[in-house]
Protein backbone atom coordinates (compact mmCIF):
# COMPACT_ATOMS: atom_id res chain seq x y z
CA UNK A 1 0.00 0.00 0.00
CA UNK A 2 0.95 3.99 -0.34
CA UNK A 3 2.10 5.61 2.28
CA UNK A 4 2.47 8.99 0.90
CA UNK A 5 0.29 11.66 3.25
CA UNK A 6 -1.03 9.30 5.11
CA UNK A 7 -3.03 11.46 8.41
CA UNK A 8 -2.70 10.19 12.12
CA UNK A 9 -5.72 8.69 12.22
CA UNK A 10 -4.47 6.10 9.04
CA UNK A 11 -1.56 5.37 10.81
CA UNK A 12 -3.27 4.53 14.19
CA UNK A 13 -5.72 2.17 12.58
CA UNK A 14 -3.69 1.15 10.36
CA UNK A 15 -1.87 -0.39 12.66
CA UNK A 16 -4.59 -1.88 14.74
CA UNK A 17 -5.46 -3.51 12.07
CA UNK A 18 -2.16 -4.78 11.28
CA UNK A 19 -2.09 -3.59 7.61
CA UNK A 20 1.26 -3.00 7.85
CA UNK A 21 3.92 -2.74 10.73
CA UNK A 22 5.30 0.44 12.38
CA UNK A 23 8.48 -0.32 11.22
CA UNK A 24 7.37 0.23 7.67
CA UNK A 25 5.85 3.44 8.32
CA UNK A 26 9.14 4.74 10.41
CA UNK A 27 11.16 3.11 7.03
CA UNK A 28 8.79 4.99 4.70
CA UNK A 29 9.52 8.43 6.52
CA UNK A 30 13.72 7.82 6.68
CA UNK A 31 13.57 7.45 3.11
CA UNK A 32 11.08 10.13 2.07
CA UNK A 33 14.23 12.34 4.70
CA UNK A 34 17.08 11.05 3.13
CA UNK A 35 15.51 11.12 -0.70
CA UNK A 36 14.75 15.06 0.65
CA UNK A 37 17.85 15.85 2.31
CA UNK A 38 18.60 18.55 -0.16
CA UNK A 39 15.48 20.32 2.43
CA UNK A 40 18.03 20.79 4.80
CA UNK A 41 14.80 20.06 7.25
CA UNK A 42 16.29 18.48 10.04
CA UNK A 43 19.23 19.29 11.99
CA UNK A 44 19.57 15.86 13.86
CA UNK A 45 18.01 12.41 12.63
CA UNK A 46 17.06 9.27 15.04
CA UNK A 47 17.21 6.21 12.97
CA UNK A 48 18.21 4.00 15.00
CA UNK A 49 16.21 4.56 17.88
CA UNK A 50 13.20 5.57 15.92
CA UNK A 51 13.68 1.70 14.54
CA UNK A 52 14.13 0.68 17.64
CA UNK A 53 10.75 1.95 18.76
CA UNK A 54 8.58 0.71 16.08
CA UNK A 55 9.93 -2.61 16.84
CA UNK A 56 8.28 -2.18 20.47
CA UNK A 57 5.12 -1.12 18.86
CA UNK A 58 5.26 -3.97 16.78
CA UNK A 59 5.47 -6.60 19.19
CA UNK A 60 3.03 -4.90 21.42
CA UNK A 61 0.51 -5.21 18.51
CA UNK A 62 1.46 -8.62 18.42
CA UNK A 63 0.79 -9.63 21.72
CA UNK A 64 -2.76 -8.09 21.46
CA UNK A 65 -2.38 -5.30 23.77
CA UNK A 66 -4.02 -1.82 23.44
CA UNK A 67 -2.43 0.80 21.93
CA UNK A 68 -1.95 4.04 23.12
CA UNK A 69 -3.57 7.31 21.41
CA UNK A 70 -0.64 8.16 18.92
CA UNK A 71 1.38 4.95 19.48
CA UNK A 72 3.65 4.36 16.66
CA UNK A 73 2.99 7.64 14.96
CA UNK A 74 6.32 9.41 13.81
CA UNK A 75 6.97 12.69 14.00
CA UNK A 76 9.05 15.68 14.44
CA UNK A 77 10.50 18.29 16.97
CA UNK A 78 11.47 21.61 16.50
CA UNK A 79 15.33 22.16 17.86
CA UNK A 80 14.35 24.42 20.09
CA UNK A 81 12.20 21.97 21.88
CA UNK A 82 14.38 19.71 24.34
CA UNK A 83 14.27 15.79 23.76
CA UNK A 84 16.58 13.88 26.31
CA UNK A 85 19.57 12.59 25.34
CA UNK A 86 19.09 14.21 21.97
CA UNK A 87 21.18 16.94 20.66
CA UNK A 88 19.64 20.12 20.94
CA UNK A 89 21.54 22.93 19.09
CA UNK A 90 18.59 25.92 18.49
CA UNK A 91 20.24 26.48 15.25
CA UNK A 92 22.66 27.88 17.04
CA UNK A 93 26.48 27.34 17.03
CA UNK A 94 26.90 28.03 20.37
CA UNK A 95 24.80 24.81 21.46
CA UNK A 96 25.91 22.81 18.99
CA UNK A 97 27.45 19.95 21.20
CA UNK A 98 24.77 20.41 23.62
CA UNK A 99 22.96 17.62 24.74
CA UNK A 100 19.25 17.86 26.81
CA UNK A 101 19.30 16.42 30.06
CA UNK A 102 15.26 16.40 30.14
CA UNK A 103 12.26 16.12 28.03
CA UNK A 104 10.26 19.31 27.46
CA UNK A 105 6.78 18.93 28.90
CA UNK A 106 4.89 19.04 25.10
CA UNK A 107 7.41 16.34 24.67
CA UNK A 108 6.64 13.98 27.50
CA UNK A 109 3.31 14.25 27.11
CA UNK A 110 3.89 12.86 23.27
CA UNK A 111 5.98 10.82 24.38
CA UNK A 112 3.37 9.44 26.74
CA UNK A 113 0.70 8.83 23.90
CA UNK A 114 3.33 6.80 22.13
CA UNK A 115 4.95 8.95 19.24
CA UNK A 116 8.11 8.53 17.58
CA UNK A 117 10.40 11.23 17.11
CA UNK A 118 12.36 10.39 13.85
CA UNK A 119 14.20 13.59 14.79
CA UNK A 120 15.08 17.72 15.51
CA UNK A 121 14.03 19.84 12.98
CA UNK A 122 16.05 22.98 11.34
CA UNK A 123 15.28 26.53 12.62
CA UNK A 124 16.26 30.17 12.65
CA UNK A 125 19.24 30.85 15.79
CA UNK A 126 17.14 30.55 19.11
CA UNK A 127 14.18 30.80 16.61
CA UNK A 128 14.60 34.26 15.41
CA UNK A 129 13.74 35.08 11.79
CA UNK A 130 10.94 34.84 9.69
CA UNK A 131 12.68 32.90 6.98
CA UNK A 132 14.77 29.78 8.40
CA UNK A 133 17.84 31.33 6.57
CA UNK A 134 19.34 32.41 10.13
CA UNK A 135 19.88 29.17 11.78
CA UNK A 136 23.97 28.23 11.88
CA UNK A 137 23.24 24.88 9.90
CA UNK A 138 22.28 26.43 6.79
CA UNK A 139 18.54 27.32 5.54
CA UNK A 140 15.74 25.56 4.94
CA UNK A 141 14.10 25.19 1.26
CA UNK A 142 10.14 25.22 0.85
CA UNK A 143 8.80 21.84 -0.64
CA UNK A 144 7.05 23.73 -2.74
CA UNK A 145 10.02 25.77 -4.96
CA UNK A 146 13.19 25.48 -3.35
CA UNK A 147 14.61 28.60 -4.70
CA UNK A 148 11.84 29.95 -2.40
CA UNK A 149 12.18 30.28 2.00
CA UNK A 150 9.83 28.03 3.55
CA UNK A 151 8.93 30.69 6.36
CA UNK A 152 10.16 30.78 10.16
CA UNK A 153 11.70 30.38 12.63
CA UNK A 154 9.55 26.83 12.41
CA UNK A 155 10.79 26.00 8.90
CA UNK A 156 12.16 22.85 9.38
CA UNK A 157 9.32 21.69 11.13
CA UNK A 158 7.00 23.22 8.51
CA UNK A 159 8.66 21.51 5.63
CA UNK A 160 8.69 18.31 7.19
CA UNK A 161 5.11 18.15 7.04
CA UNK A 162 4.26 19.47 3.71
CA UNK A 163 6.83 17.27 2.21
CA UNK A 164 5.34 13.90 4.05
CA UNK A 165 8.83 13.88 6.30
CA UNK A 166 6.73 12.96 9.16
CA UNK A 167 3.21 12.56 10.34
CA UNK A 168 3.26 16.19 12.22
CA UNK A 169 5.36 18.26 13.66
CA UNK A 170 5.72 20.62 16.78
CA UNK A 171 7.41 23.64 16.83
CA UNK A 172 7.37 27.58 18.77
CA UNK A 173 5.83 31.17 17.94
CA UNK A 174 6.66 33.88 19.32
CA UNK A 175 5.44 36.01 16.67
CA UNK A 176 4.11 33.94 13.72
CA UNK A 177 6.51 31.21 13.68
CA UNK A 178 3.92 28.38 13.52
CA UNK A 179 1.37 30.21 11.26
CA UNK A 180 3.77 31.94 8.88
CA UNK A 181 5.49 29.06 7.73
CA UNK A 182 2.40 26.92 8.21
CA UNK A 183 1.30 29.39 5.48
CA UNK A 184 4.53 29.38 2.90
CA UNK A 185 4.55 25.09 3.21
CA UNK A 186 0.94 24.70 2.62
CA UNK A 187 0.26 23.01 5.92
CA UNK A 188 -2.07 23.56 9.34
CA UNK A 189 -0.46 25.16 11.79
CA UNK A 190 -2.00 25.97 15.16
CA UNK A 191 -0.56 28.61 17.76
CA UNK A 192 -2.23 28.07 20.84
CA UNK A 193 -3.37 30.91 23.45
CA UNK A 194 0.07 32.01 25.93
CA UNK A 195 -0.84 29.73 28.80
CA UNK A 196 -1.84 27.55 27.23
CA UNK A 197 0.75 24.71 26.93
CA UNK A 198 3.34 23.95 28.76
CA UNK A 199 6.94 26.02 28.16
CA UNK A 200 8.54 24.14 30.08
CA UNK A 201 11.74 22.47 28.08
CA UNK A 202 11.21 25.34 25.80
CA UNK A 203 14.66 27.55 24.60
CA UNK A 204 13.57 30.67 26.07
CA UNK A 205 13.68 33.74 23.42
CA UNK A 206 10.67 35.75 24.35
CA UNK A 207 9.08 34.07 27.68
CA UNK A 208 6.26 36.34 27.75
CA UNK A 209 5.48 35.84 24.17
CA UNK A 210 6.48 32.23 23.54
CA UNK A 211 4.04 29.17 22.81
CA UNK A 212 4.41 25.76 21.09
CA UNK A 213 1.81 24.04 18.77
CA UNK A 214 1.57 21.97 16.19
CA UNK A 215 1.71 21.71 12.63
CA UNK A 216 -0.65 18.99 11.19
CA UNK A 217 -2.06 18.32 7.79
CA UNK A 218 -5.68 19.45 9.05
CA UNK A 219 -7.97 21.28 11.90
CA UNK A 220 -8.86 18.17 13.27
CA UNK A 221 -5.20 16.30 13.52
CA UNK A 222 -4.63 19.95 15.42
CA UNK A 223 -7.36 19.74 17.83
CA UNK A 224 -6.26 15.73 18.46
CA UNK A 225 -2.79 16.80 19.23
CA UNK A 226 -3.78 20.18 21.42
CA UNK A 227 -5.75 17.81 24.11
CA UNK A 228 -2.51 15.86 24.63
CA UNK A 229 -0.08 18.85 25.22
CA UNK A 230 -2.16 21.41 26.77
CA UNK A 231 -2.12 19.32 30.07
CA UNK A 232 -1.23 20.90 33.54
CA UNK A 233 2.41 21.12 34.62
CA UNK A 234 4.06 22.45 37.62
CA UNK A 235 7.12 23.20 36.47
CA UNK A 236 5.66 26.15 34.51
CA UNK A 237 4.26 28.95 36.69
CA UNK A 238 2.43 30.88 33.62
CA UNK A 239 0.34 28.13 32.82
CA UNK A 240 -3.09 28.73 33.00
CA UNK A 241 -5.20 26.61 35.23
CA UNK A 242 -7.89 26.60 33.03
CA UNK A 243 -9.02 23.20 31.99
CA UNK A 244 -8.25 22.31 28.03
CA UNK A 245 -11.53 21.48 26.32
CA UNK A 246 -12.52 18.11 24.15
CA UNK A 247 -11.46 20.08 21.08
CA UNK A 248 -11.97 17.14 18.63
CA UNK A 249 -15.64 16.60 19.65
CA UNK A 250 -16.66 19.76 19.32
CA UNK A 251 -14.92 20.07 15.80
CA UNK A 252 -18.87 18.84 14.25
CA UNK A 253 -20.42 21.91 16.14
CA UNK A 254 -22.75 23.84 13.19
CA UNK A 255 -20.87 26.94 12.84
CA UNK A 256 -23.81 28.82 11.25
CA UNK A 257 -24.60 30.94 14.23
CA UNK A 258 -20.53 32.03 14.47
CA UNK A 259 -19.60 35.49 13.23
CA UNK A 260 -16.20 36.23 11.52
CA UNK A 261 -14.81 39.84 11.64
CA UNK A 262 -13.07 41.16 8.78
CA UNK A 263 -10.30 44.06 10.13
CA UNK A 264 -10.13 46.45 7.83
CA UNK A 265 -6.64 47.01 8.79
CA UNK A 266 -5.02 43.51 7.32
CA UNK A 267 -6.40 44.33 3.66
CA UNK A 268 -4.65 47.67 3.22
CA UNK A 269 -1.15 48.74 1.45
CA UNK A 270 1.73 45.74 1.06
CA UNK A 271 -1.19 42.79 1.16
CA UNK A 272 -0.43 40.96 -2.29
CA UNK A 273 -3.27 40.93 -4.95
CA UNK A 274 -3.27 36.99 -5.37
CA UNK A 275 -3.36 36.58 -1.11
CA UNK A 276 -6.32 39.01 -0.68
CA UNK A 277 -8.38 37.21 -3.53
CA UNK A 278 -7.82 34.09 -2.19
CA UNK A 279 -8.94 35.35 1.69
CA UNK A 280 -11.98 37.02 -0.39
CA UNK A 281 -12.55 33.57 -1.88
CA UNK A 282 -12.29 31.85 1.61
CA UNK A 283 -14.85 34.33 3.02
CA UNK A 284 -17.07 33.10 0.53
CA UNK A 285 -16.78 29.48 1.42
CA UNK A 286 -17.33 30.26 5.28
CA UNK A 287 -21.05 32.38 4.34
CA UNK A 288 -21.85 29.19 2.41
CA UNK A 289 -21.40 27.54 5.74
CA UNK A 290 -23.67 29.94 7.04
CA UNK A 291 -21.23 32.14 9.39
CA UNK A 292 -21.78 36.28 9.41
CA UNK A 293 -19.11 38.41 8.19
CA UNK A 294 -18.55 41.46 9.79
CA UNK A 295 -16.05 44.08 9.11
CA UNK A 296 -14.16 45.29 11.86
CA UNK A 297 -11.47 47.89 13.20
CA UNK A 298 -8.46 47.44 15.15
CA UNK A 299 -6.64 50.79 14.75
CA UNK A 300 -3.94 50.02 17.06
CA UNK A 301 -2.47 47.01 15.42
CA UNK A 302 -0.71 48.95 13.19
CA UNK A 303 1.77 49.29 16.33
CA UNK A 304 2.41 45.91 16.72
CA UNK A 305 5.55 45.70 15.16
CA UNK A 306 6.87 48.20 16.57
CA UNK A 307 5.67 47.09 20.40
CA UNK A 308 7.00 43.53 19.16
CA UNK A 309 10.44 44.89 18.24
CA UNK A 310 10.88 46.50 21.40
CA UNK A 311 9.54 43.57 23.78
CA UNK A 312 11.16 40.63 21.79
CA UNK A 313 14.69 42.40 21.66
CA UNK A 314 14.85 43.24 25.52
CA UNK A 315 13.68 39.72 26.51
CA UNK A 316 16.36 38.15 24.47
CA UNK A 317 19.25 39.78 26.00
CA UNK A 318 18.25 39.00 29.43
CA UNK A 319 17.43 35.00 28.02
CA UNK A 320 20.38 34.89 25.92
CA UNK A 321 22.87 36.25 28.77
CA UNK A 322 23.24 32.17 30.23
CA UNK A 323 25.10 31.38 27.03
CA UNK A 324 28.37 32.30 28.10
CA UNK A 325 30.40 29.46 27.87
CA UNK A 326 30.26 28.61 30.71
CA UNK A 327 26.88 27.46 32.12
CA UNK A 328 25.99 26.77 28.42
CA UNK A 329 27.92 27.00 25.13
CA UNK A 330 31.43 26.39 23.19
CA UNK A 331 33.77 28.23 25.37
CA UNK A 332 36.41 30.30 23.75
CA UNK A 333 40.04 28.78 24.06
CA UNK A 334 41.44 32.01 22.79
CA UNK A 335 40.62 34.29 25.75
CA UNK A 336 43.35 35.73 27.99
CA UNK A 337 40.83 37.10 30.69
CA UNK A 338 37.39 36.94 31.63
CA UNK A 339 35.50 39.42 30.27
CA UNK A 340 37.59 38.25 26.44
CA UNK A 341 36.16 34.72 26.87
CA UNK A 342 32.74 36.05 27.58
CA UNK A 343 33.05 38.40 24.47
CA UNK A 344 35.23 35.63 22.30
CA UNK A 345 32.62 33.30 23.01
CA UNK A 346 29.78 35.22 22.28
CA UNK A 347 30.79 36.69 19.17
CA UNK A 348 31.53 33.53 17.88
CA UNK A 349 28.57 31.35 19.04
CA UNK A 350 25.92 33.53 17.87
CA UNK A 351 24.66 34.51 14.17
CA UNK A 352 24.24 38.17 13.21
CA UNK A 353 20.72 38.14 13.85
CA UNK A 354 21.41 37.03 17.27
CA UNK A 355 23.90 39.73 18.08
CA UNK A 356 21.34 42.67 16.40
CA UNK A 357 18.45 41.70 18.59
CA UNK A 358 20.90 41.69 22.02
CA UNK A 359 22.09 44.82 20.77
CA UNK A 360 18.32 46.21 20.68
CA UNK A 361 17.19 44.49 23.73
CA UNK A 362 20.35 46.11 26.03
CA UNK A 363 19.60 49.41 24.21
CA UNK A 364 16.52 49.46 25.75
CA UNK A 365 16.51 48.16 28.52
CA UNK A 366 19.76 50.40 29.69
CA UNK A 367 19.14 53.65 31.67
CA UNK A 368 17.53 56.70 30.56
CA UNK A 369 15.87 54.28 27.31
CA UNK A 370 13.84 51.94 29.43
CA UNK A 371 11.23 54.38 30.03
CA UNK A 372 11.71 55.47 26.53
CA UNK A 373 11.18 52.60 24.95
CA UNK A 374 10.52 49.34 27.02
CA UNK A 375 7.93 50.89 29.49
CA UNK A 376 6.55 52.64 26.48
CA UNK A 377 5.55 49.52 24.68
CA UNK A 378 4.17 48.05 27.34
CA UNK A 379 1.81 50.27 27.50
CA UNK A 380 0.79 50.24 23.94
CA UNK A 381 0.39 46.29 24.22
CA UNK A 382 -2.26 47.00 27.04
CA UNK A 383 -4.07 49.54 24.61
CA UNK A 384 -3.81 46.62 21.90
CA UNK A 385 -4.87 43.86 24.08
CA UNK A 386 -8.35 46.01 25.17
CA UNK A 387 -8.86 46.88 21.68
CA UNK A 388 -8.89 42.50 20.53
CA UNK A 389 -11.24 42.22 24.27
CA UNK A 390 -13.73 44.58 22.57
CA UNK A 391 -14.03 43.45 18.79
CA UNK A 392 -14.37 39.29 20.17
CA UNK A 393 -17.73 41.02 22.23
CA UNK A 394 -18.88 41.52 18.76
CA UNK A 395 -17.56 38.52 16.54
CA UNK A 396 -16.92 34.73 17.38
CA UNK A 397 -13.22 35.02 15.84
CA UNK A 398 -11.42 36.94 12.96
CA UNK A 399 -9.69 36.48 9.62
CA UNK A 400 -6.92 38.15 7.75
CA UNK A 401 -4.12 37.03 5.51
CA UNK A 402 -1.48 34.77 7.38
CA UNK A 403 1.22 36.82 5.36
CA UNK A 404 1.42 40.12 3.08
CA UNK A 405 2.95 37.80 0.44
CA UNK A 406 3.73 34.52 -0.93
CA UNK A 407 6.90 32.48 -0.06
CA UNK A 408 9.98 34.40 -1.17
CA UNK A 409 13.18 34.18 -2.63
CA UNK A 410 16.24 32.55 -0.49
CA UNK A 411 18.10 35.63 -0.33
CA UNK A 412 15.98 37.91 -1.25
CA UNK A 413 15.39 39.87 2.44
CA UNK A 414 18.32 38.49 4.05
CA UNK A 415 20.72 41.66 3.90
CA UNK A 416 17.29 43.70 4.36
CA UNK A 417 15.93 43.03 8.37
CA UNK A 418 13.30 45.78 8.29
CA UNK A 419 11.92 43.98 5.09
CA UNK A 420 12.66 40.47 6.68
CA UNK A 421 10.51 41.96 9.80
CA UNK A 422 7.18 42.91 7.88
CA UNK A 423 6.91 39.10 7.05
CA UNK A 424 5.57 38.88 10.07
CA UNK A 425 2.97 41.78 10.30
CA UNK A 426 -0.21 39.68 10.48
CA UNK A 427 1.13 37.54 12.78
CA UNK A 428 2.77 39.46 15.59
CA UNK A 429 -0.45 40.84 17.07
CA UNK A 430 -2.10 37.49 17.99
CA UNK A 431 1.02 36.94 20.49
CA UNK A 432 0.97 40.65 21.29
CA UNK A 433 -2.47 39.89 22.67
CA UNK A 434 -2.18 36.46 24.22
CA UNK A 435 -4.22 35.43 21.66
CA UNK A 436 -4.85 31.78 19.87
CA UNK A 437 -4.34 31.37 15.97
CA UNK A 438 -4.85 28.58 13.32
CA UNK A 439 -3.53 29.00 9.54
CA UNK A 440 -5.26 27.00 7.33
CA UNK A 441 -4.06 26.36 3.36
CA UNK A 442 -6.93 28.88 1.48
CA UNK A 443 -5.65 28.92 -2.29
CA UNK A 444 -2.33 28.87 -4.75
CA UNK A 445 -0.84 31.55 -6.52
CA UNK A 446 -0.41 31.72 -10.28
CA UNK A 447 3.02 30.46 -9.60
CA UNK A 448 1.50 27.44 -7.64
CA UNK A 449 2.71 28.50 -4.07
CA UNK A 450 0.56 28.20 -1.15
CA UNK A 451 -1.65 30.74 0.26
CA UNK A 452 -2.37 30.80 4.14
CA UNK A 453 -5.45 32.35 6.24
CA UNK A 454 -5.10 33.29 9.45
CA UNK A 455 -8.18 32.75 12.17
CA UNK A 456 -7.53 34.51 15.50
CA UNK A 457 -9.58 33.61 18.61
CA UNK A 458 -9.88 35.15 22.00
CA UNK A 459 -7.82 33.89 24.42
CA UNK A 460 -8.33 30.58 24.64
CA UNK A 461 -11.23 30.47 22.56
CA UNK A 462 -8.98 27.37 20.45
CA UNK A 463 -12.50 25.50 19.98
CA UNK A 464 -13.65 28.31 17.83
CA UNK A 465 -10.88 28.67 15.36
CA UNK A 466 -10.56 24.84 15.15
CA UNK A 467 -14.09 24.27 14.67
CA UNK A 468 -14.21 27.18 11.90
CA UNK A 469 -11.02 25.54 10.13
CA UNK A 470 -12.14 21.87 10.43
CA UNK A 471 -15.74 23.32 8.51
CA UNK A 472 -13.82 25.16 5.90
CA UNK A 473 -11.32 21.68 5.43
CA UNK A 474 -14.63 19.80 4.93
CA UNK A 475 -16.02 21.87 2.44
CA UNK A 476 -12.65 22.33 0.44
CA UNK A 477 -9.39 20.93 -0.66
CA UNK A 478 -6.78 23.27 -0.72
CA UNK A 479 -5.42 21.11 2.61
CA UNK A 480 -5.27 18.18 0.14
CA UNK A 481 -2.71 20.10 -2.04
CA UNK A 482 0.65 18.56 -2.49
CA UNK A 483 4.13 19.94 -3.29
CA UNK A 484 6.25 18.23 -6.03
CA UNK A 485 8.78 16.46 -4.02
Amino acid sequence: MSFSYLTIKQITDGLERKEFSCADIVEYYLNRIEANKDLNAFITLLPERALLEAKKVDQKIQSGQRLKKFEGVPISVKDIILTRGVKATGGSRILENYYAPYDASVVKFLKEEGVIILGKTNCDEFAMGASNENSAFGPVKNPWDKSRVPGGSSGGSAASVAADLCAFSVGTDTGGSIRQPAAFCGVTGLKPTYARVSRHGLMAMTSSLDQAGPFTRTAEEAAQILEVIARPDHYDATLSPQAAEPYSQRLNEPVKNLTIGLPKEYFGNGLDQEIKSAIQAAVKEFKKLGVKIKKVSLPHTAYSLAVYYVILPAEVSSNLARYDGIRYGSPSKAAKNLEEFYSLTRARGFGAEVKRRVMIGTFVLSAGYQDAYYKQALRVQKIIQQEYRQVFKQVDALITPTTPTPPFKLGEKLNDPLTMYLADIYTVSANIAGLCGLNIPCGLTKDKLPVGLQLLGAPFHESTILKLGHHFQQATNWHQRRPPV
